[in-house]
This record gives C-alpha cells, sequence and structure tokens, in this order.
C-alpha cells in the first residue's frame, strides 16, 4: 500500500490505541500504588501501633513507679506526676 494511501484516520486510530494502553498502564500502575499504601497502612495499625504503644506503656511505668519509690504513696507522687 503506498504512503498516499494511508488516510489521516488511519493514523489517528493507532494513537489512540497506544493512548489508551498508556491510560491503562497508568491505571493498573496508580492501582498497585494504592494497593501498596493501604498494605503500609494495615502494617503500622497492625504491628507498628501496638509495639510502640506497648513500650512506651512500660517506660511510662518504670519511671511511675521510680517516682513511688523516692516519693512515696500521696500527694507528693501526684504532684511530682502532674508537675508542669
Amino acid at each position: 500500500m503506498p504512503l498516499s494511501d494511508v488516510s489521516l484516520d488511519d493514523l489517528h486510530s493507532n494513537s489512540e490505541d497506544s493512548y489508551d494502553s498508556e491510560d491503562e498502564e497508568y491505571r493498573l500502575a496508580q492501582q498497585e500504588w494504592e494497593e501498596s499504601l493501604q498494605q503500609l497502612q494495615q502494617l503500622v495499625a497492625v504491628v507498628l501501633l501496638p509495639y510502640f504503644g506497648k513500650w512506651l506503656g512500660r517506660q511510662w511505668s518504670h519511671w511511675a513507679y521510680g517516682q513511688y519509690t523516692q516519693l512515696g504513696f500521696g500527694k507528693a507522687l501526684f504532684k511530682g506526676l502532674f508537675r508542669v
């Protein structure tokens, strides 16, 4: 087929097909990215936050127990705990 027989419509339809495939690839990449972010959020919510909370609770309890052993249980302890 000579070059002159190729119409502009044929060229336009080929370029639309390439744009459609690029749009599909972009959509799939975006979907995978969103799934990865969701998995990361679940990891943080299920593993890291409880572990950090446990560690923070233990640190606070060690500090509070140290205050209790130094000051005893009374007004001095609560003033020491809530001192600004």
